[in-house]
């Protein structure tokens, strides 16, 4: 019998198996765009952990730089492709002319302003983005008198078909290559911050859990962490069973290792989206839970460095809960920080307003903690003015001490009038950035930003759609996290023995 009922279950989850990969190949078929070259090129290269485990990042950059020049090659000949032109292929296209070229699809390092450096930093980009996208926060670093280094995560900046065939195992084992060079570059007693954007802020995370049981990881002095990815929807979960007909030598149905098939015009951000990169993002959020949750059943959580981290109430990305819940409500110490970004809640907008968000919000502010709650919005009802009031802990027991403190010296800032919320891809941004600031002006070489164009129509006028040029892409309450940062590095700095070298401000924009 009970064999029986065994066969059943099997036939039952094989035939769901089947009709799941069915209906998806059936969507990539018919609904999706046809592929272009950059969709199915592949590079040779390309880091792997188990043929490039010896590699410092010296030898990184050197096989980096070899790879992109695979890709100049391979961009050259795709100038007969239909999509080409626009694209970031094309020399003359918009994306090209904003980024002026500069190269920051690539690892790099930023030099300390002054000697010898008072910190390093390691900062890690997002999934299908670039080092770009921690360029104002490397920045930001350097001013203070760090040096700081950006990694390019294998897979990314090159051709979108790479996202094909990356993997979490060599992120990680890039990201631990990398934390070993920038560790023998800090000097004794100096500052080492470990940071990342959304996946990026994973691996990041990651590395501090698993160094709390390696003697031989460098343990990062603070945790800079931007939107990070702490889970993923359920339903990942059925990723495995969506590209399997990618197997056949068919090449209609290489479409199916797509979730989203779109323009290429970013030049530092694949639009197009990969079954593989829900793979290996959901692997990445497995292990740091699995590590996370070892952590706690050993009582180590205490160990983890101070963290700091950004995040906006509503994410459409990742959401916001898994970070507040999962996490920052399991800590224990007050060293970390939750600074959570409102959605605008001016008096003209309460009538369309989201009511979940502000449940949730009121739930976030209720709960007992131990880490140091930082809230950004609006003062009242009736402005666009934005009050910065941080919350101090309470203990697990004891209902929330009322009222909040005000953030002394907190830079003066207001929504855009404009701007209903910030967003996942809007927080690592300064506003005035030349590829995706709103601030009117935003631009380079003649052409406005990508995130401050005003584009009305109908969805079907342009090869995209019109609703890509609707979510902000840049942070208007930027200077308050620079203003953190600069804060965080005189606070470090004085509690330890490094010897100021310097007294950079934080750059203005």
């Amino acid at each position: 019998m009970a064999l029986r009922w065994t066969r059943r279950l099997a036939l039952v989850l094989a035939a769901a198996a089947l009709a799941v990969a069915t209906g998806f190949g059936l969507y990539a078929l018919l609904l999706l765009p046809p592929l272009d070259a950059w969709h199915t090129e592949i590079l040779d290269g390309e880091y792997r952990a188990t043929v490039h485990a010896d590699l410092d990042f010296a030898g990184y950059q050197a096989l980096e730089a070899a790879l992109f020049s695979r890709t100049a090659q391979a961009a050259a000949a795709f100038a007969d492709e239909p999509r080409y032109a626009a694209s970031r292929f094309d020399s003359s296209g918009a994306g090209q002319r904003l980024s002026g070229g500069a190269p920051f699809n690539r690892s790099y390092r930023l030099p300390a302003t002054a000697l010898p450096a008072r910190g390093s930093a390691l900062l890690l980009h997002g999934l299908t983005d670039s080092p770009y996208s921690v360029r104002a926060l490397a920045e930001t670093l350097q001013a203070q008198g760090f040096e700081v280094t950006a990694l390019r995560l294998p897979g990314h900046g090159t051709l979108p078909s790479m996202l094909t065939r990356m993997r979490f195992a060599d992120w990680h084992a890039a990201v631990r290559m990398a934390v070993r060079d920038v560790a023998a570059r800090t000097p004794p007693g100096a500052a080492f911050y470990l940071g990342g954007y959304s996946t990026g802020g994973t691996l990041a995370f990651i590395h501090a859990l698993e160094a709390l049981d390696d003697a031989t990881l460098r343990r990062p002095d603070r945790l800079l962490l931007i939107a990070p990815a702490i889970e993923v929807a359920p339903v990942a979960g059925l990723v495995n069973l969506l590209d399997l007909g990618a197997v056949l030598p068919v090449p209609a149905l290489q479409k199916v290792k797509w979730q989203e098939l779109a323009p290429e015009y970013d030049p530092y951000k694949f639009n197009s989206f990969p079954v593989n990169a829900t793979r290996q993002v959901r692997r990445a959020t497995l292990e740091l839970q699995a590590l996370f949750e070892r952590a706690a059943q050993r009582g180590r959580l205490g160990e983890l460095p101070p963290i700091i981290a950004w995040q906006s109430l509503v994410d459409s990305t990742l959401g916001s809960r898994a970070l507040i819940e999962r996490v920052f409500a399991r800590l224990d110490r007050p060293v970390h920080e939750l600074v959570l970004f409102d959605v605008n809640r001016v008096s003209g907008l309460e009538a369309v307003a989201n009511d979940a968000l502000r449940a949730q919000l009121a739930q976030v502010i209720a709960a007992p903690r131990r880490y140091r709650l930082t809230l950004v919005r609006n003062l009242d009802a009736s402005t666009l003015e934005v009050r910065v009031t941080t919350l101090l802990p309470t203990d697990a027991v004891s209902a929330p001490k009322a009222g909040e403190t005000p953030v002394p010296a907190a830079p003066a800032l207001r929504w855009p009038s404009d701007v209903v919320s910030l967003g996942h891809v809007a927080l690592p941004f300064r506003p005035d950035d030349p590829v995706y600031g709103h601030l009117p002006g935003s631009g380079a070489n003649g052409l406005p930003s990508f995130g401050s164009l005003t584009l009305r129509g109908e969805n079907g006028a342009l090869v995209f759609p019109l609703g890509a040029f609707t979510r902000l892409r840049s942070n208007p309450f930027w200077p308050l996290i620079e203003q953190q940062i600069v804060q965080l590095v005189a606070q470090d700095l004085a509690s330890s023995a490094v010897p100021v070298a310097g007294t950079a401000s934080a750059p203005g924009r």
